[in-house]
């Protein structure tokens, strides 16, 4: 196969035996070309990539449904004396469970308490009685909650396989 302009040929290995990476413009002699200086590499060096980065013991799978719920709890503060509010109420209630799962599978027991608190607060079936310039207070504080679980709640990572049922 030829050879591309700075590049080496096509399916060829030699990008990665010489220690070049991909699109950062490096030859096989020491020139670069002349787009070297750009994040074509996607932050890899060396041409290693992800696969001889060391994998984290931990995962934090509340992050998400963490940042989720902040952003649904700050966004409709506005919607607290509407009839829209029941299904915030919903949202915020099924983000918290989801979030207490994982404070229970990574034993996050002060995350655990404080997801069931909101998640009995914001019930939407048996309402809380909490005046409403307190309940759009507690929305924010709710939200910077939901942000540090969703940080702090780490779930170790399992190497076993699941047993077949």
């Amino acid at each position: 196969m030829a050879a591309r302009k700075g590049r080496p040929a096509v399916g060829s290995s030699l990008g990665s035996a010489r220690g070049s990476s991909f699109g950062t413009g490096a030859t096989g002699n020491g020139a670069t070309t002349p787009g070297a200086d750009r994040a074509g590499s996607g932050g890899r060096a060396g041409g290693r990539g992800r696969a001889s980065r060391p994998v984290p013991d931990f995962t934090r799978p509340a992050l998400a449904p963490g940042l989720i719920a902040a952003i649904v709890l700050l966004a409709c503060v506005a919607f607290l004396d509407a009839p829209a509010f029941v299904a915030v109420r919903w949202g915020v209630t099924v983000l918290a469970l989801i979030i207490l799962v994982f404070a229970l599978r990574g034993r996050a027991w002060w995350a655990l308490v404080v997801t069931a608190a909101i998640a009995v607060c914001w019930n939407p079936l048996v309402t809380v009685p909490i005046p409403g310039q307190v309940w759009a207070a507690l929305q924010i504080v709710a939200a910077a909650l939901f942000v540090v679980m969703g940080l702090a709640v780490k779930v170790p990572r399992t190497t076993e396989t699941p047993a077949a049922r």
